[in-house]
């Protein structure tokens, strides 16, 4: 899977300078698990000069129960309010039992799902924000047999860590690697949906990437 390349138009920005091209192919090496159909998406032109996204969504039993997406941003000038140039811009939405949404720690536990993700995977990061919405859906007349629902939206961002963490040894700073980043947000939505974890010792396969359309 390639993922696409955006740049602002009008700025004379060619093709990704090699410390970006090297982040996005680190994307393409996350490892999700089965469950995860996941592909490129279209990503914002305005935000930053360069940016590469991915788009992906939980399936169970056939049944689409969550979706996300994760964003990669570069602004080669650095950013005060990220503090690094790269910038990691996550979503996700998942479907939850309606119960769940009078739970007054429903939010907080949504925002523990990403920074556990994260820790987990060895996603060194900083200055994470975001927000956790409930939303919860009645059905009323013609409708009402339908009953309600409810997701969880977990919209959130941080600046991935730089892997030669700051030594002073480095003399060439790596690589910057991002897929313990989408890793960890692969995980975020299969914990959002419900999955249980992959028990210790197995390995996540590849997720399903643009095998989507043949097993129609």
């Amino acid at each position: 899977m390639v993922v696409r390349q955006e740049t602002h138009p009008g700025t004379g920005a060619g093709a990704w300078p090699p410390e970006v091209q090297a982040a996005v192919d680190s994307m393409h090496a996350a490892r999700l698990r089965p469950e995860v159909f996941c592909e490129e998406m279209p990503a914002p032109q305005r935000i930053a000069p360069h940016a590469a996204a991915l788009s992906a969504d939980v399936t169970v039993d056939g049944t689409d129960v969550g979706t996300g997406r994760i964003i990669l941003l570069h602004d080669p000038s650095g950013n005060d309010a990220w503090d690094g140039t790269f910038r990691c811009v996550a979503y996700a939405r998942a479907e939850i039992e309606i119960e769940m949404i009078t739970d007054p720690m429903l939010a907080a536990v949504g925002w523990t799902w990403l920074t556990e993700a994260l820790d987990a995977h060895g996603a060194t990061y900083a200055n994470a924000s975001g927000t956790v919405t409930r939303v919860a859906t009645e059905s009323f007349g013609g409708m009402a047999d339908e009953g309600g629902t409810a997701q969880i939206e977990i919209r959130a961002s941080w600046t991935p860590g730089d892997p030669s963490d700051g030594s002073p040894d480095a003399v060439t700073p790596a690589p910057l690697d991002i897929a313990a980043h989408v890793e960890a947000w692969g995980e975020l939505l299969c914990t959002a949906v419900g999955l249980p974890p992959v028990p210790e010792g197995v390995t996540a396969m590849p997720s399903r990437r643009g095998q989507r359309g043949a097993g129609r």
